[in-house]
């Protein structure tokens, strides 16, 4: 007898198995148990609310703030470097859509991010 443990459709089961052959024990096989509770997804990290008439701006994949060049409150212009994020071993400058206000900058440096978490909104 052999014991497995198997996980189909996020469900565990504990399975025994009898070995069929001339050298395999004769002995009479094991019920099989009931099915293990699955276990919990990991939590989903809630996104930040976007004040009305704020822009957002998104990470555009996953990866890690590896930089944060503003703060709240400060002036910028189209085109001027926001953050950096590190995705797939490569540096992309994360830059403003518009002239604008920082009106809340959602990540810290070291942050991981997931794509589409929202980074910084301007006014």
């Amino acid at each position: 007898m052999r014991r497995f443990n198997v996980t189909v459709n996020g469900v565990s089961y504990d399975v025994v198995v009898e070995e069929v052959g001339a050298e395999a024990a004769q002995a009479p096989a094991a019920p099989v148990q009931a099915p293990v509770a699955p276990k919990a997804a990991p939590a989903v990290k809630a996104f930040p609310s976007i004040p009305q008439g704020a822009v957002a701006v998104k990470a555009p994949m996953p990866g890690t703030i590896m930089k944060v060049n503003v703060t709240a409150g400060q002036a910028v212009k189209k085109g001027d470097v926001l953050c950096v994020l590190e995705a797939m071993k490569m540096e992309n400058d994360i830059s403003a859509p518009q002239d604008g206000v920082v009106a809340s900058v959602n990540v810290q440096k070291g942050a991981s991010v997931q794509g589409e978490e929202v980074l910084v909104t301007l006014n």
